[in-house]
């Protein structure tokens, strides 16, 4: 379609406006700028920003859509890390955060019903008040939302016991790339109906169909809860550490990892008195039965000294293990103080592969002569290798891009994955047959075109 001055042309911006109000439609360069990215450097600017409030409305934007041409990039709180959400060509951002209520808490079946635009760390609190417990807690928790975690299967730091968002996702309501409204799952803990539509959706990055309401799945929440803060001389010691403990039995709920690069960055960023002569940090949580509990973090404590830590420092009170996280939650912000380019990677390794995959990344910085920080959560592989750069230096992105390159070679000749939590989106999508090759590429665009004929739904996305 035409695109003018003001964006989408004038007769399909009517429509757009026609259907969620024009108070629910930006369309200035400055207020188009705010939606035009994410997490990463990329860039995109829509020719509108459109704010449905609820399904009807998104189902009327996509057969608007179809009918007149434009495409429609799904967007939540824009804190993806892959460029999931950014706008690729002329169209719109559909931004799905009015529609935020939690709709149900059932204590009885264990689920509750919110929309896409409910904030997770929000979400927690809400269901957290009646005794219960929702695991995936991505890092930008504060900020991001249940939507965006189902369209990239969010994970974060609890995932090495709980689990990722599709562990927790039993039913969906979907608008259809053509504008047709569907339900995949449903309230049941057990559903082996036709195929598995809700796992197909969770983790599609907005490509195959746009999210309008989420049946989730709730646990217990834990009885007693113990942090548990270690330093080590050496990196390759608290590597190895994380691999001796899960070889004994032991699984807590979180275990993370962050090298001296990354604690140097964080205690000048927060001066929370972490030792900068360390060379890595583990932060370990265990949680459940108060018996239980007492005992793995004596067998961690344990495991930690035979395995060459300096220190544990234990919490058990709820500020003093906030204090704890502070210095993790801060990693993201903290880093672009050497570099104001942050290249943040996700590729994943078995467990057993941790100490190899750190050892290879710490070579693959000093070849490329890259600031290269390694955090993240250990315990399941899923490591975070942020490079450091200026996108503005040419030759430094250059080199930038052959140290990406070399990440995701290194992850999968050790069994690994391009991606653990961030999705493919545009910045792994140029690698994405390394792991799954020509017949597993044809696949998924199989897929994709089969459900969305027109190319309208996130373009250029994941292929």
């Amino acid at each position: 379609m035409a695109i003018g001055d003001e964006g989408v042309e004038s007769d399909a911006l009517q429509k757009i406006k026609n259907i969620v109000g024009h108070d629910h439609v930006l369309t200035s360069l400055e207020e188009r700028i705010c939606y035009s990215y994410d997490g990463t450097f990329q860039r995109g600017i829509p020719d509108a920003v459109v704010f449905p409030a609820h399904t009807k409305e998104v189902a009327d934007l996509l057969k608007l859509a179809n009918l007149d041409g434009f495409p429609v990039f799904p967007r939540g709180a824009g804190t993806g890390l892959s460029g999931g959400s950014i706008p690729l060509c002329s169209g719109i951002a559909l931004v799905l955060t009015r529609m935020d209520k939690i709709k149900e808490i059932n204590p009885e079946d264990m689920l509750a019903v919110a929309e896409p635009g409910v904030v997770t760390g929000q979400f927690h609190q809400e269901v957290e008040k009646m005794g219960l417990f929702y695991p995936p807690d991505p890092a930008s928790l504060k900020t991001c939302t249940l939507g965006g975690n189902v369209a990239e299967n969010a994970g974060g730091p609890r995932a090495f016991k709980y689990g990722v968002t599709k562990d927790y996702v039993l039913g969906l309501e979907v608008v259809t790339p053509l504008g047709e409204v569907m339900h995949t799952g449903g309230r049941t803990v057990k559903n082996v109906t036709g195929y598995d539509l809700t796992r197909l959706l969770t983790g599609s990055e907005g490509t195959l169909g746009i999210v309008t309401e989420i049946t989730v799945r709730l646990l217990p929440k834990p009885k007693e809860i113990r942090t548990a803060l270690v330093v080590f001389d050496e990196l390759e010691d608290a590597a190895t550490t994380v691999t001796a403990i899960i070889r004994q039995g032991v699984i807590p709920a979180t275990l993370e990892v962050m090298d001296g690069v990354t604690i140097k960055c964080v205690e000048n960023y927060h001066h929370l008195g972490l030792p900068l002569d360390a060379e890595a940090v583990l932060l370990i949580e265990v949680d459940g039965g108060k018996n239980q509990v007492e005992e793995d973090i004596k067998e961690i404590e344990a495991i930690c000294r035979e395995h060459g830590c300096r220190t544990i420092q234990v919490a058990s009170l709820a500020e003093e293990r906030e204090k704890l996280w502070k210095a993790r939650r801060a990693v993201s912000s903290a880093i672009v103080q050497l570099s104001p380019t942050k290249i943040s990677e996700d590729a994943t390794v078995p467990r057993s592969k941790i100490p190899e995959m750190v050892r290879r990344l710490r070579k693959i910085g000093e070849k490329y002569r890259l600031p290269l920080p390694v955090f993240g959560h250990a315990g399941d592989g899923n490591l975070h290798p942020n490079i450091l750069a200026d996108k503005n230096n040419k030759e430094q992105m250059e080199q930038v891009e052959k140290a990406v390159g070399e990440i995701f070679q290194t992850a999968l000749e050790l069994k690994g994955t391009l991606s653990g939590e961030h999705g493919i989106g545009i910045m792994k999508k140029a690698y994405l047959q390394w792991e799954l090759g020509s017949a597993g590429l044809e696949y998924l665009r199989s897929i994709k075109r089969a459900v969305d004929p027109n190319n309208i739904l996130n373009p250029g996305k994941v292929f």
